[in-house]
């Protein structure tokens, strides 16, 4: 029994591939790794082994509590009707200590068992413009352009990253293909970080490594859902009593997981449909589903709620005004846009809003209303734009983009009751846009928020409109 034991494990060794992820953040760990687990626990595919870094310093303290834990930590998962279940994740066997070069990230990457690189850095993370152009004038994607790529460099952005990885791996194994797999909440999320990677290294100069990208490289869409908020110091003291130990490195999400991945990896890939990922032709039904209807109905529930004084998306969700709002965007202009659609659009939206109603979650308003100026274009312009290009009025669409504006107002104001977060956001030109003759207007103009929409007559209507609704539903006695 051990010997054979451990004949099997030296060739797993010996044949095992690394999928290397980069953001140690809950929604990996809580998401990416469970299929992982899941794969390896079921024994269907075992050649795969795990390896996670960060880019930036501030998970380096998660990272070496996972290192202390050989990766292992526990996920509390929770139902709508808050059943809760515990279970130990195994699935990350390396973990890649920080440092400003990212020298031991480059040099994982560069491996030639390393076939998968995959990442969730935020939709901010990938500083697109409205015509999916780089935003040069971000500090760190300005930096990063100048950086070195031979491993001197301090890349802070997914770009400069994955450029030093691929400048390395080319250099070693010319041949080796490669998959990168963007996990992020971003509209064909494949072929954006494909787009930016590609502009990145053409403005560099870099022609001969963007020719090896694009014959040795793969970038497929995905689509991924997992409600995960921030874990919680009543996360890790349900699961000390639970495991009997603590465990600094728990967290907990909900019970509904889902991953659609477009089926197009360079170089092999684990058996995960074996886990219940679904692998498709095409994503596109699945993220427009998942974006229009969960992303923009979260963002809309965390506005309205820090406006009316709440705290937790599950408060905002059960209050029958808050809701409303939500259920008449999805019912009155996404399931139009969307239809026809595989997808059950009216059973998706009613889902939907039961997991954000799960109390259990205390999923913060604080989490999910960050990164306005990212899912105002993302996730609300494009039912507004098609909405009017087929010649309805989408009146309860426009009262999202209402709420974001008297976010904003409060902000300004310094009436929020928590530090707004915002990858792409100008604190100045937002002031001074709230400071205008005509906030609305202004506003409405911005091309950051609204690309070619900027200054139609029609958006401007419908937002005024909207923010007048806001205004009258706070005097009904919201705060």
């Amino acid at each position: 029994m051990t010997s054979t034991a451990t004949s099997t494990q030296i060739k797993d060794a010996e044949d095992s591939m690394t999928w290397l992820h980069i953001g140690a953040g809950s929604f990996h760990r809580a998401h990416q790794a469970v299929y992982l687990n899941a794969l390896r626990e079921s024994g269907a595919d075992r050649r795969w082994q795990l390896a996670l870094a960060n880019i930036r310093a501030d998970m380096r303290p998660l990272l070496d509590a996972l290192a202390r834990q050989h990766g292992r930590y526990t996920l509390e998962t929770v139902t709508p009707q808050g059943e809760r279940s515990y279970q130990t994740i195994n699935a990350i066997g390396r973990i890649i200590p920080w440092d400003e070069h990212l020298a031991q990230l480059i040099a994982v990457g560069a491996e030639e068992r390393t076939r998968i690189i995959s990442f969730t850095v935020t939709e901010g993370g990938y500083y697109l413009d409205h015509h999916h152009k780089l935003d040069t004038t971000n500090i760190d994607l300005a930096d990063d352009l100048r950086c070195a790529l031979d491993g001197s460099g301090r890349p802070r952005t997914i770009y400069g990253a994955i450029a030093a990885i691929l400048q390395a791996r080319r250099a070693a194994y010319p041949q080796a293909g490669l998959t990168l797999l963007n996990c992020d909440n971003l509209r064909h999320n494949g072929e954006r970080f494909r787009d930016g990677l590609l502009q990145f290294l053409a403005l560099r100069g870099e022609t001969q490594l963007a020719d090896w990208v694009e014959r040795c490289t793969t970038s497929p869409n995905a689509m991924v859902d997992r409600i995960t908020p921030r874990p919680t110091p009543a996360v890790a003291e349900r699961v000390k009593a639970v495991i009997g130990m603590d465990d600094p490195c728990a967290l907990m999400g909900e019970s509904f997981i889902q991953w659609v991945i477009e089926d197009d990896f360079k170089a092999g890939r684990p058996r995960l449909e074996r886990a219940g990922v679904e692998m498709v032709e095409s994503v596109l039904p699945y993220e427009e589903a998942k974006i229009r209807i969960l992303n923009a109905s979260h963002s809309c529930i965390a506005w309205a709620g820090t406006l009316a004084g709440l705290q937790y998306i599950h408060e905002g969700t059960q209050r029958d005004d808050i809701r409303q709002m939500a259920y008449d965007y999805v019912t009155q202009d996404v399931i139009p846009c969307l239809t026809p659609s595989p997808l059950d659009l009216a059973a998706y939206r009613d889902t939907t809003l039961a997991r954000f109603g799960n109390p259990a979650i205390q999923d913060t308003n604080q989490r999910v209303a960050a990164d306005g100026y990212s899912k105002i274009p993302g996730f609300i312009r494009p039912t507004l734009q098609e909405s009017l290009e087929a010649g309805r009025v989408p009146r309860a669409t426009a009262m999202l983009p209402a709420l974001f504006f008297v976010f904003l107002q409060r902000w300004n104001d310094g009436g929020l009751p928590y530090e707004y977060q915002d990858g792409i956001f100008d604190p100045a030109a937002a002031r001074a846009m709230l400071s205008a003759a005509d906030p609305v207007r202004a506003f409405c103009d911005d091309a950051v928020l609204w690309g070619e929409q900027a200054g139609d007559g029609r958006l401007l209507a419908l937002v005024r409109e909207g923010v007048d609704h806001v205004r009258q539903w706070l005097a009904g006695g919201n705060k």
